[in-house]
């Protein structure tokens, strides 16, 4: 068997995956712009907040439908490739969205932002993901709740750091903001994406026979393939439950700001533009602590207590804050669990050789959710008071996570085999009867070689 030496250092390629999904989640910083555009801006460009949301809706919408057509592909091509082609387009979508901004074009930072950027997310996010699971079959969990860490951590990296120092360096010029950002993104997404490589042919880490009683995917069905999988029932009831969580969640992240915003403005009415943005940009950074702990304390969590058991609880939590704050990061951190646990959950429902193919389809929840969410707070931005509005937000959000908790009930963690042509659960194997402890064996060993009348050394009678 290959050691972890010979198959190269796995935590230098999660690292790198991690810094990957750090840059392409600075998109769930939109509402730290959505808020700038429509306000502070609006005399410049005249956008609605339901206009500037698809800009963020299509992103997600793209990014799902991507990873859908990388995931299936990833099987067959070269992890490094596809991701830094994703980094580059993302980093291209960057650079658009700033033509856009010059030529106050909403139609072409929908094509930049939206699409280009979005299929650049899907290419880049759905790899490290997959690779990294390949590499960690030990700790799956634990290793791809890192990974997506990052993509939660990215809001922060953007909302506290990039953005504010860009935006004060360039006097809130949004065209050398996105064009500065682009180039950022692209030398950072490339070097990233350069570390991504598959493991040797055959190739386990050492911890591997020690934690495959928990750790390790399901065994590999031969004749099960993508298409029957994506096709189960046990597939769509997955697809349901993500889509719920997500749409309890990333209706959250579209809006958080403006919301936050809203509310300050109507308790404390004297506060500057630049006080109540910086109030925003503040939850924007806390409330994605808690969605990039959420994928990486779920995960693990997940290879603790089974993968169903943990959306279970976290839908749980999700209908349990409050006040708004506390809400944002308890939906947050119960939504970024939901990216956390799915690519394990994945693996031990397909198997390994599926993996990459399944949870690619299963982003297509993502890509739905970033339609449906953030446009139904935009309705209620656009038509109702501040308060009003944060109100009917957060119950439409508590209704999906109510749904996907009841839905999650009807999941199971059971790996799935093909049985007369139909994709159905593995049927348990029949409980083996526990082994004699060494010590217990060794007493029972001795006592019968020196039991009289039993043939024994001592007495060498014969029964």
């Amino acid at each position: 068997m290959a050691t972890i030496e010979k198959g190269g250092s796995r935590w230098l390629i999660a690292a790198m995956g991690t810094v990957l999904m750090l840059c392409l989640g600075t998109v769930y910083a939109w509402s730290f712009f959505q808020g700038l555009l429509v306000r502070e801006m609006h005399s410049v460009y005249g956008w609605s907040n339901a206009q500037v949301a698809w800009i963020f809706s299509l992103a997600i919408l793209f990014l799902g439908a991507t990873a859908a057509w990388a995931g299936a592909q990833l099987p067959r091509r070269n992890p490094r490739t596809v991701a830094m082609m994703g980094g580059a387009l993302f980093a291209v979508g960057y650079g658009v969205a700033a033509a856009a901004f010059a030529l106050k074009s909403l139609l072409l930072l929908y094509v930049g932002y939206g699409v280009i950027g979005g299929i650049g997310l899907g290419l880049a996010y759905v790899t490290p993901v997959a690779t990294v699971s390949k590499w960690f079959p030990d700790r799956k969990g634990l290793s791809t709740g890192m990974v997506v860490m990052g993509f939660g951590l990215g809001a922060l990296f953007m909302s506290k750091v990039l953005a504010p120092v860009l935006l004060s360096w360039t006097g809130k010029d949004l065209v050398s903001v996105f064009l500065l950002l682009g180039g950022i993104f692209l030398v950072l997404g490339l070097v990233s994406a350069w570390f991504m490589k598959n493991p040797p042919a055959g190739w386990q880490p050492k911890a591997t026979v020690r934690a495959a009683a928990k750790g390790s995917c399901a065994e590999d069905s031969p004749d099960l393939t993508v298409w029957r999988s994506v096709f189960s029932g046990r597939f769509a009831l997955m697809w349901l439950v993500f889509f719920f969580n997500i749409t309890a969640g990333i209706s959250i992240i579209s809006f958080q700001s403006p919301l936050f915003q809203d509310l300050w403005k109507r308790v404390s009415p004297d506060l500057a533009p630049a006080v109540l943005a910086g109030l925003g940009a503040t939850l924007v950074a806390v409330s994605s602590l808690f969605n990039g702990a959420g994928r990486f304390l779920w995960g693990t969590v997940s290879d603790r207590i089974g993968r169903a058991q943990t959306f279970r609880v976290m839908l749980v939590l999700t209908g349990n804050p409050w006040v708004f704050a506390v809400l944002v990061c308890w939906v947050l951190l119960c939504y970024g669990g939901g990216f956390g646990t799915m690519p394990s959950f994945i693996c031990d429902v397909f198997g390994t050789r599926l993996m990459s193919g399944v949870y690619g389809a299963v982003l297509t929840a993502w890509a739905v959710a970033g339609v449906v969410g953030p446009q139904i707070f935009a309705a209620f931005q656009d038509r109702l008071p501040p308060a009003d509005a944060s109100r009917w937000s957060f119950l439409v959000a508590g209704a999906f996570a109510v749904v996907g908790l009841v839905l999650s009930f009807l999941l199971s963690n059971k790996p799935m085999v093909l049985a007369g042509g139909k994709a159905t659960v593995k049927a348990a194997p029949p409980a083996a009867k526990p082994a004699a402890a060494p010590a217990r064996r060794a007493r029972l060993a001795a006592k019968a070689t020196t039991t009289p009348g039993k043939g024994s050394a001592k007495t060498g009678r014969k029964p």
